[in-house]
């Protein structure tokens, strides 16, 4: 019976006992609840069997005995009380073990019942404290997804506060650390994760990929001395199938956008030997456009920024802005990211373009968006100053592009700015020349088969050819959160561009 309580537990115990018993053997609670049960075989059924131990349960309860039998018909029934308190003392709430035997009872049952007791309360705590376990850890799981949740959508204070009942403290500044794990092996690696940095870094596991983890460490855990590897490399260096990319150095406000840069970092290491990647340098879209691309931004939200909802359980302002920034980040991910019915997200998107009056099925409308948003995010003495006066917003222009859309007013102004037009040229420099399958792709909204038929090429030539500019570009492209709203909006300045 110990070798049972070891290996299987609580039901192999009472599986064993019904055979003992040539009957049945089960768990009940003090008013005569089924909580557990076996029977000798698959078809045994001894008859009114709920009744009888119900019966038992309940004098046993009235009477405050260690043990209790109670005979009917051809059957008698057992009852021995689990624990190990003095008689009178015991649990008025703990379960009773009961077993149904057909007479006469075979000699030594009783016995064997009074010494199983022993195991079987032991083994039914182990399995208590295994489910309250399991739920304090989905408990904190939960928590630390709420705080990157909060992160991601910019609200700071309020990740802080929540964040400081768990551990370890939010590091700022920091380095986003996204880690592709393989199947099932998601635990393991958030251990090895924790021993690398010694609990530094805030771990999450992503709720949109199930292979990935979310590492917030502290910015200097890459800066460390000579000869001291950095804890991303070190986890790509022990977990022989995991691959790693790395954001750099940001404030924790800028939290999504680290994400964004070790997201597409990832897609790079997916190519290279060492399975580790540090995103390349490169400026944010939303730090090169000067004042008027703020006042363009704050125009094209301020729809949505003022939206009264009309009902109390609609969602205001605040939720939709989330939504659009998760929409935009995951694509139709958002449902796991936001925990939220396909039907809502759609419903919501409906609301978002109407208030804007955008249409996010093009992608010259997402990316006005997502670029709007940024902005918004962005601090304004940290973009790049304005040398000339603020001109007025004119039209957005429906010349030729990969797509227009006169809904985003003044973007074209936005990104005729010379240091959007040098950002342009920076994210295109290496794919300078050979632009055909991108600016394909970006005018077929995205949608390889459309692109794959335009090109003349099939869909998995497609395909391959965009894996290969992930690369060429070190940003993800297949894959949300993608680098295709930044490509749509480069393309556009290099096309206004005299």
């Amino acid at each position: 019976m110990h070798r049972l309580a070891r290996t299987g537990g609580t039901a192999e115990l009472l599986r064993w006992l019904a055979g003992r018993a040539e009957g049945w053997a089960g768990l009940v609670g003090p008013d005569g609840t089924v909580l557990h049960a076996a029977a000798r075989t698959a078809g045994a059924m001894v008859p009114d069997v709920a009744g009888l131990v119900a019966e038992g349960a309940s004098a046993l309860t009235e009477r405050g005995v260690q043990a209790y039998s109670l005979d009917t018909g051809a059957y008698t029934a057992l009852l021995f009380p689990l624990g190990v308190s003095p008689p009178g003392a015991g649990d008025p709430f703990a379960p009773v073990l009961a077993v149904v035997t057909p007479r006469p009872v075979a000699a030594g049952l009783a016995t064997l019942l009074a010494d199983v007791v022993l195991p079987l309360s032991l083994c039914l705590q182990a399995e208590m404290l295994e489910r309250k376990r399991r739920r304090v850890d989905l408990a904190e799981s939960r928590g630390r997804e709420a705080v990157l949740h909060l992160l991601m959508t910019g609200q700071l204070s309020v990740a802080q506060q929540v964040a400081g009942a768990l551990r370890p403290r939010l590091p700022d500044p920091v380095r986003v650390c996204v880690v592709e794990c393989s199947g099932g092996g998601r635990d393991e690696v958030a251990r090895v994760c924790a021993d690398a940095d010694g609990g530094r870094s805030w771990i999450v596991r992503c709720p949109v990929y199930a292979r990935h983890l979310i590492l917030v460490m502290p910015a200097e855990a890459g800066e460390l001395e000579p000869g001291v590897v950095p804890p991303d490399e070190t986890v790509a260096a022990r977990v022989g199938d995991c691959v790693v990319g790395v954001s750099e150095p940001v404030p924790l406000a800028d939290t999504a956008t680290g994400y964004r840069q070790a997201f597409h970092a990832l897609a790079v290491a997916r190519e290279l030997p060492a399975r580790h990647a540090r995103f390349g340098v490169s400026p944010d879209s939303a730090l090169v456009v000067g004042p008027d691309g703020h006042r363009w931004a704050d125009e094209l939200l301020n729809p949505l920024l003022t939206h009264v909802p009309r009902r109390a359980q609609d969602p205001g302002s605040q939720e939709l802005l989330a939504t659009a920034a998760s929409w935009l980040a995951f694509s139709s991910h958002a449902t796991d990211h936001l925990k939220v019915h396909r039907n809502t997200l759609a419903a919501r998107l409906r609301l978002i373009g109407e208030l804007l009056g955008l249409d996010l099925h093009r992608l010259a409308d997402q990316a006005a968006l997502d670029l709007a948003l940024r902005v918004r995010a962005t601090p304004a003495p940290a973009c790049t100053p304005e040398p000339a006066p603020p001109t007025p917003l004119a039209p957005y222009d429906s010349g030729p592009g990969p797509g227009t859309s006169k809904a985003a007013r003044g973007l074209d102004d936005v990104l005729r700015r010379p240091a959007v037009r040098d950002w342009a040229d920076q994210q295109l420099a290496p794919v300078r020349g050979a632009e055909e399958t991108l600016r394909t792709w970006l005018g077929c909204e995205g949608r390889i088969g459309p692109a794959a038929a335009e090109l003349g090429i099939s869909v998995p030539g497609a395909r391959k050819r965009l894996t290969r500019l992930e690369t060429v570009l070190q940003r993800s492209l297949l894959r949300p959160p993608s680098a295709r709203y930044d490509l749509w909006l480069a393309l556009r300045a290099r096309d206004l561009a005299p």
